[in-house]
């Protein structure tokens, strides 16, 4: 399970970078950028809740400009990454109790959580390339998974 959600981790990176690309070649219309922001939060406050953390915000839809999304992305990979890589085998089963933005005390398997992160991150990227769309881009970048495993395929 390990080697998947790098991986998965991996291609949500790739599909972030492409995004925030998007964004910025469009002028960084504030609806997309606003959705980018919000995904890029997400990530950290579920990796906090993962690590046993108290929450450290209560705004999941900040204002960040693309440079700061920009360091985001690498910030959030590079934590998600190094995270998965210290849990084992039995880790991905365990069960962690954590308390929502309205105060519910929940519990969710970690596997769960990190199945949650991405596919959240692939709807924020769609909404975000819809509002893209909205604001006259004519062609969007290619985020689909499988087309990430293409990239890497003709990249080695």
């Amino acid at each position: 399970m390990k080697t998947h959600f790098i991986k998965m981790f991996n291609y949500n990176r790739f599909a972030n970078d492409l995004i925030l690309q998007a964004v910025i070649a469009a002028n960084e219309p504030k609806k997309p950028l606003q959705l980018l922001a919000h995904l890029l939060t997400a990530e950290r406050v579920w990796l906090g809740r993962c690590k046993g953390q108290p929450n450290h915000t209560h705004n999941l839809w900040p204002d960040y400009t693309a440079a700061h999304c920009d360091e985001l992305i690498s910030e959030n990979h590079d934590a998600w990454v190094a995270y998965l890589k210290e849990l084992t085998d039995t880790d991905f089963t365990k069960v962690i109790a954590y308390q929502n933005l309205k105060g519910d005390q929940l519990q969710d398997q970690l596997s769960d959580i990190f199945t949650q992160v991405i596919n959240h991150g692939t709807h924020s990227r769609a909404q975000a390339g819809q509002q893209l769309k909205f604001e006259g881009v004519q062609s969007l970048p290619a985020t689909d998974y499988i087309y990430y495993l293409r990239v890497l395929k003709s990249s080695n």
